[in-house]
């Protein structure tokens, strides 16, 4: 095994050692139940459903949607807060490294196809997506559309997120014999979101990254101030671009090391061979 694959592998049991500890609630998949300890109160840094059996903490995402049209500001603003600190910290190394479910889009683009999609005509635009998607579904519905007591709905968990219906919707029906009676197009349409993702992860490198999430829209947006970012040091590369190369978020890392659509995996480290990359 190469170095590369050694470094990317070693990055992978990272991600599923960090997905492990934070859907440590074991019974929870036994019971089909959710936890709602206090532990429920904290975000996670990564995408992971709150809906989840096993989770033990809250997604950023669905704690914004659930407090930002409420008169609770204690509470936005420790989301908002979480979000912002834990960007200018990591930037999307949380989404190359502490996210479930690009774990899962990782794995799956591992499955042989025989023909992988690197980009395609109207990629850079299509990208822009996370950001309306962003200000629309996580911000400003739930923040004007609200009930009489000022609460919002989580419209991106409830009518986008397939990561909640792969670690929410399915365990819960599948543990939950209650859950199974009330079904409904709403299950089926988020499946058939996840069918799509699924079968989209296998040809084309973290779709719902470079597309859908949220998430990765937040962070993206801290990524060149982040106190974790890349360096290129010019003197020593070579201008083999072999950096660029290996990169499938399809950045050249010595045009712009900590580019919004990197995810810090660290592919383009492990193949420069003059080590011009570090962090």
């Amino acid at each position: 095994m190469d170095n590369k694959n050694k470094n990317e592998w070693k990055r992978h049991r990272i991600q599923a050692l960090w997905a492990l500890l934070t859907n440590s609630y074991l019974v929870g998949f036994v019971q089909g139940k959710i936890y709602r300890g206090k532990l429920k109160n904290l975000c996670v840094p990564g995408l992971n459903c709150y809906s989840c059996p096993g989770a033990v903490g809250s997604c950023p995402i669905g704690a914004m949607q659930a407090v930002i049209g409420s008169w609770n500001f204690r509470f936005a603003f420790y989301a908002a807060g979480f979000l912002m600190f834990v960007g200018a910290l990591a930037g999307r190394f949380v989404c190359g490294w502490l996210c479930p479910f690009g774990l899962v889009q990782d794995l799956l683009h591992k499955i042989p196809f025989v023909k992988k999609i690197g980009t395609f005509k109207g990629d850079r635009l299509l990208r822009r997506l996370k950001y309306v998607i962003l200000f629309v579904f996580v911000i400003l519905l739930p923040m004007f559309l609200v009930d009489v007591l000022g609460q919002g709905l989580p419209y991106f968990c409830k009518y986008i997120c397939p990561a909640g219906t792969l670690e929410g919707g399915i365990l819960l029906v599948l543990f939950n014999k209650s859950m199974r009676s009330a079904l409904g197009w709403l299950y089926a349409w988020k499946s058939v979101l996840l069918i799509v993702t699924v079968t989209l992860s296998v040809m084309i490198y973290r779709p719902f990254c470079k597309y859908i999430c949220p998430l990765g829209a937040v962070y993206s947006v801290f990524n060149p101030i982040s106190v974790f970012r890349y360096r290129v040091d010019k003197e020593k590369c070579t201008g083999c671009s072999a950096c660029a190369k290996v990169c499938k978020m399809q950045v050249d890392p010595v045009k712009n090391a900590n580019h919004p659509e990197c995810v810090r995996c660290g592919a383009c480290k492990s193949a420069c061979p003059v080590k011009a990359i570090t962090s």
